[in-house]
């Protein structure tokens, strides 16, 4: 088994750390004490290419594979990039564009993909509802047929991009009476009358990333905006799980990488007792444990991009293994390193605090760390 990554690899996530450092990171900290969306920093994302890489190129994409779509979303998190800014690129990018090309007809590809892929539109993706998390066959929105149109009706909750979104993924019912194979999907363009955004929310972390509730009240789309066929929208839906255990979940592993960097500095430059702190033990060891960490994690979030380059299904038992253990596992090493840095550490400027902020959304995003333990344990 070779688990190197190729020399150009090496070289692109080199260019992707250099672009970041200078064009994004420096108003990483205005805007997450703001909570405002960076659109400078979008703009510049997608004209490097980031926004679109594994797209193909007639679709102004740059045909990247699956494990060097990861790696760039990792070097972001080891930039400095914050949190906010990776997680909604990977709604966007992953979770909504992606849903489109992978079961969009030629026309929605053509419509929707190049301007997404360069980021002159931003996508997002409705599934969570007020009272539907986990149990997606539980979902309340509606979508009727009446001749040439759809007509919606219900809320979604928790959607990241919601309230900037031009273009969005809503899944609903189609058919109440048959469970999971009773959801499609929808493409649903901003401005369409009766599609609102009900209220945004003020979070934790990830603040630069907007978070809402989306209501359909009677909206109307046209029936060709049906995404693939009626009834597959659960599998849809499942298969965004990919990306969500790989390309979103790299920045969480870039973010570690950034800690153990800003941290080892940090541990030989302040001196106690006469020594660096790095001399002491108990310091010793909360930097081998964020080490330790990024190096069981990184294997398990590179082996789901490797088997979709390789065409395999998705291992849902290593998905959700990848996916709990990123979750729950970093908050020991994340809480360690803003300990190790005392007062400092619990301090804006240094960004410590906020890499532990925008890490607790790990656990719960994408699916809790309970859920993935009744699925390990199912599967198992």
């Amino acid at each position: 088994m070779d688990f190197a990554l190729t020399e150009e690899q090496l070289m692109f996530k080199e260019q992707v750390l250099k672009f970041a450092r200078k064009e994004i990171v420096p108003r990483v900290r205005e805007h997450d004490l703001e909570a405002r969306f960076d659109r400078q920093s979008w703009k510049r994302l997608g004209e490097f290419g980031i926004l679109g890489m594994h797209f193909p190129e007639e679709l102004g994409g740059s045909g990247a594979d699956v494990v060097t779509s990861v790696l760039a979303a990792e070097a972001l998190g080891e930039a400095g990039v914050d949190g906010g800014l990776t997680l909604s690129f990977g709604a966007h990018t992953y979770l909504c564009a992606d849903t489109i090309f992978s079961h969009g007809s030629d026309a929605q590809r053509q419509k929707y993909i190049p301007k997404l892929a360069r980021g002159d539109w931003i996508g997002c993706m409705g599934l969570t509802e007020p009272g539907a998390g986990s149990d997606v066959a539980s979902l309340r929105t509606r979508a009727v047929r009446q001749g040439d149109r759809w007509i919606l009706n219900g809320s979604k909750m928790f959607i990241t991009n919601g309230a900037i979104a031009d273009v969005a993924v809503i899944y609903a019912k189609t058919d109440p009476s048959a469970g999971h194979a009773g959801i499609s999907a929808f493409i649903v363009e901003k401005g369409t009358p009766g599609f609102t955004v009900s209220r945004s929310l003020n979070k934790m972390g990830v603040r630069t990333s907007p978070t809402s509730e989306l209501v359909f009240d009677d909206c109307a789309i046209p029936v060709e905006n049906l995404l693939g066929q009626e009834g597959n929208g659960f599998l849809m839906a499942m298969q965004t799980v990919e990306w969500d255990r790989s390309a979103l979940l790299a920045p969480f592993l870039g973010a570690i990488s950034f800690l153990i960097e800003r941290c080892g500095t940090y541990a030989w430059e302040r001196e106690q007792f006469g020594r660096p702190i790095a001399s002491f033990q108990a310091v010793k060891h909360k930097l081998a444990d964020l080490k330790i960490f990024l190096e069981a994690a990184r294997p398990l979030v590179y082996r789901i991009a490797w088997c979709k380059d390789q065409g395999r299904p998705l291992n849902h038992l290593e998905a959700a293994v990848a996916k709990l253990f990123i979750g729950d596992w970093s908050l020991a090493p994340t809480n360690d390193a803003m300990l190790l840095l005392g007062g400092y550490g619990y301090c804006h400027e240094y960004d410590v605090e906020r890499v532990f902020r925008d890490s607790r959304l790990a656990p719960i995003g994408g699916g809790t760390s309970d859920v993935q333990k009744v699925l390990i344990s199912r599967l198992m």
